[in-house]
């Protein structure tokens, strides 16, 4: 645990970036040397398969990502005021939630997989790909909520390095598994789940036994759990926006990928292994972005909104550097990147076109994230939920079925970073009215939750 309301603002943000920046690293790491091993030994329909799976995967599981952000900042704040009693039942109402919902959603996401996979017009060829593997990948829900629940909670008090060695751990266990299951026993398409779900429940039960004998404060005991009303009602109030605009930016990646989708498998294959290494570009600024909010929400919680100002400032620069040097390289090397997952010629030029138009814009993309990450420390998140999803359903999405019916693929790649601008102009002019100072939740002097 890590107290980040006092000493240097950049040397703070940046200490407890680099451990989160390292976990990403390497679960992105996986994701791109699972799609490596994916093209190389399973072939562009399984690779388009997997990848045409995300949008769904991400839509089924956006609202409790949303509810666990919720439960980050609240924690985060409780930390800030010093009210280690409304820490605990933050964390146990936040565990009641996931495991209730982690259940549902692997039940009702595998009853109507086929019929989520047509309703996305999937070329037929790979819908029985891609429903096995989403099946197979639903089944671990429950194992991978409570390891982001509790990496998000560790988050919120400060502690960014022992999600690190647990995460790499995962990782690396995901990896020997993928290497065993398709390379050594060539087992399929649905091995790559299988491996998934077993690196992530050894993940958690690891995790688990570890924060029981070092965390009191969040010591997991099934028997002491105690469900607080109030606080999943602030949960609601903060995480209902949160999770409602993951599930239509879930919906909108999804509607992206019917456009996607009508241009055949060598395009689906080009933007499920473009979009990797997308990923793993903007994952600076995203990880800054995640370092910001919970430095935010403990700030807002000890009522020092300057350093938070000051936070941001300092923030933005650091995200701006990594930015534009990323976007050389993705503009100058995109199509060597995209060589390292596939040999098709057709498909590394295809991707290569989407790194040089997309690419020059993660600028755009970083700094949305991190003005965003204020709001959300602080509390405020239904404004900002309402101005991202403008951005995505009157700008990008238009813009992408309009220009890809005049420009083809390429009118899709020029759709994602316009409305990265227009939203980034947005959440800066919202920033600027200020409404965030006055969304604080721990109440300093009585410290409990608002009702």
């Amino acid at each position: 645990m890590h107290d980040l309301t006092q000493g240097h603002v950049g040397k703070q943000i940046f200490r407890f970036t680099v451990p989160i920046l390292v976990g990403n690293i390497f679960h992105q790491l996986y994701q791109i040397i699972d799609s490596i091993i994916v093209g190389h030994y399973l072939g562009k329909h399984a690779l388009a398969a997997v990848g045409a799976s995300f949008p769904i995967i991400f839509l089924v599981l956006s609202f409790t990502i949303g509810i666990a952000m919720a439960g980050t900042v609240i924690v985060s704040q409780y930390f800030g005021a010093k009210d280690y009693e409304g820490v605990k039942r933050s964390i146990d109402t936040l565990n009641v939630f996931l495991a209730v919902t982690a259940i549902l959603v692997s039940i009702l996401s595998i009853l109507y997989s086929v019929k989520i996979f047509k309703l996305m017009r999937m070329p037929e060829e790979l819908v029985p790909s891609a429903v096995s593997f989403f099946n197979i990948f639903m089944l671990g829900t429950i194992f991978s909520f409570g390891f982001n629940g509790t990496t998000a909670v560790l988050r919120g008090m400060g502690d960014s390095k022992t999600p690190l060695y647990f995460l790499v751990t995962s990782t690396i266990l995901n990896i020997i598994l993928d290497l065993i299951f398709i390379v050594g026993f060539r087992w399929g398409i649905a091995s790559v789940a299988w491996a998934t779900v077993i690196s992530q429940a050894c993940a958690l039960g690891a995790l688990i036994l570890y924060l029981n004998k070092r965390h009191p404060v969040i010591k997991f005991n099934p028997s002491k759990i105690f469900f607080d009303k109030k606080i999943f009602l602030k949960s609601l109030k903060i995480g209902l926006p949160v999770g409602l605009q993951q599930m239509f930016v879930a919906l909108g990646m999804m509607a992206l990928m019917v456009i996607v989708n009508s241009f055949g498998t060598n395009v689906i294959a080009a933007y499920s292994v473009a979009w990797r290494i997308d990923s793993f570009a903007s994952m600076p600024g995203m990880n800054l972005a995640i370092a910001l909010s919970a430095f935010v929400g403990q700030n807002m919680g000890a009522r020092q909104t300057e350093r938070v100002i000051q936070g941001l400032k300092t923030t933005l620069l650091m995200a701006g550097s990594v930015a534009i040097f990323i976007s050389f390289i993705a503009f100058f090397w995109g199509d060597l990147l995209m060589q390292i997952f596939t040999s098709d010629r057709d498909v590394i030029a295809i991707g290569h076109q989407y790194l040089k138009i997309v690419g020059m814009f993660y600028l755009a993309f970083n700094s949305m994230f991190i003005i965003g990450a204020v709001m959300r420390g602080a509390g405020d998140t239904f404004v900002p939920m309402l101005l991202s999803l403008f951005s995505l359903w009157l700008i990008r999405l238009p813009l992408a079925y309009f220009l890809s019916k005049h420009i083809g693929e390429q009118g899709i790649w020029w759709s994602i970073p316009i409305g990265w601008t227009i939203g980034t102009i947005l959440s800066y002019a919202y920033y600027k009215m200020g409404n965030w100072k006055n969304k604080t939740i721990v109440e300093r002097k009585e410290m409990i939750v608002e009702a």
